[in-house]
């Protein structure tokens, strides 16, 4: 089985809200609710493919030392293994918006369940939760 390593980032806004953002249809696994974050490419740290990625889907700019890790997700699906480590984010240069078509969410921690996410972002929850 072939391993896909995958980065995601918890942006914490001066509220303590989650940006979360919604699988757009035609993607895998659509209408599902996940961390922003995507595939860390041939040579790429994680820590790169996260302010590319940033930059790609939300029209935002981070830099390396204000991404902290904080946990990560270990989950098999049928076809690949899912490795994606989260990073935690309170810093950045403008507003998010969704340049992918997906719906973009501001949730409190306590609200995170109430969003259906892909099984590997589920045990992230109360990391999240308790961290915050």
């Amino acid at each position: 089985m072939r391993t896909v390593l995958v980065a995601a980032v918890a942006l914490i806004d001066v509220d303590g809200r989650v940006l979360l953002a919604q699988r757009p249809e035609g993607k895998s696994m659509a209408g599902l609710w996940e961390f922003p974050g995507g595939k860390v490419e041939t040579g790429e740290t994680p820590e790169a493919a996260l302010i590319r990625e940033l930059q790609e889907e939300l029209g935002i700019d981070t830099w390396r030392s204000c991404l902290a890790p904080l946990t990560f997700a270990s989950h098999s699906y049928d076809d690949f293994h899912l490795l994606m480590p989260l990073f935690a984010c309170r810093k950045w240069q403008g507003i998010p918006s969704a340049n992918e078509g997906q719906t973009l969410a501001w949730v409190r921690p306590q609200k995170l369940r109430d969003y259906p996410m892909p099984p590997a972002d589920i045990p992230l929850i109360p990391i999240l939760r308790d961290w915050l």
